[in-house]
């Protein structure tokens, strides 16, 4: 049902706070890197804060509507320099190059169904080996909800695999929340047992599309969704679909690219 509000209704979502910290985080790491190796400081990391959050409002004015007064941005703007402190506990960014970031990738499956998104980092070894890097503004999950996180870094490693043909080496997410890391080393087998599911899931989207059923599949998370007013769990009434003939070729909507910090077509499949 998110699947259908997000991509073919196309409804429109409010910026959130947390949302909006999470693209200003992303921001300031991403471009942290932009600095030499040596230059590559917590205190460095705080004072492109404010410069981010300035080109963030100007590409995106209605974030400055997300604060009823200077001292809670500011509140805020402090909770985001907590999480890049962490940042820095858990690795050294002065010994690390990375090959790309924010790098956009894509690829065709067998099946058809193209796939594209966005990795926050990708290193490479010397010796050629690739670990995909990812952070996350929120605390690490508990272990019973660790598989659905590393299903977003097993999509990632799919795509590489399947648009450059190996496997990398190491999934890494990074939690600036709680300042913990999860590493996972995937195989071929992960991937393609991943690469089934999300042929399945897409073969499952498409049998929804067709028929119109869209299912709901309620969870603690509903508590946070902007479209939980129109959804049939809490007793709402979605918009009509759109006319089949309006909406755009599936296999171009089967996975969307998302931006930094926006929602990421693995989570929305996850």
């Amino acid at each position: 049902m998110l699947y259908r509000f997000r991509v073919v209704d196309r409804l429109p979502e409010p910026p959130s706070a947390a949302a909006a910290r999470g693209t200003l985080v992303h921001a300031v790491l991403e471009r942290l890197f932009d600095h030499p190796a040596d230059g590559r400081t917590p205190q460095a990391a705080r004072s492109m804060l404010g410069p981010e959050w300035e080109r963030l409002t100007e590409a995106e004015p209605e974030l400055t509507a997300l604060f009823d007064s200077g001292e809670q941005r500011d509140v805020w703007l402090t909770e985001a320099a907590a999480m890049l402190d962490r940042y820095f506990t858990l690795e050294d960014p002065s010994r690390l190059e990375p090959a790309h970031r924010e790098l956009h990738c894509e690829a065709v499956l067998e099946s058809g169904l193209l796939l594209r998104g966005y990795i926050d980092r990708l290193d490479v070894a010397p010796g050629g080996d690739i670990r995909i890097v990812d952070y996350k503004t929120g605390n690490a999950p508990r272990e019973e909800f660790e598989a659905r996180a590393l299903f977003q870094m097993r999509f990632y490693a799919l795509v590489l695999w399947r648009s450059q043909g190996s496997v990398p080496k190491l999934l890494q997410l990074m939690y600036l929340g709680s300042g913990e890391i999860v590493r996972y080393a995937p195989d071929e087998a992960d991937l393609r047992a991943t690469e089934r599911k999300v042929n399945a899931l897409w073969q499952a989207i498409e049998r929804a599309r067709d028929t119109g059923d869209w299912r709901p599949r309620p969870s603690r998370l509903c508590d946070w969704c902007a479209h939980k007013a129109i959804c049939p769990a809490f007793g709402g009434t979605p918009p009509p679909l759109p006319d089949p003939a309006l909406l755009p070729d599936p296999a171009a909507v089967a996975v969307p690219a998302a931006g930094p910090g926006a929602a990421d077509a693995a989570d929305l499949l996850a």
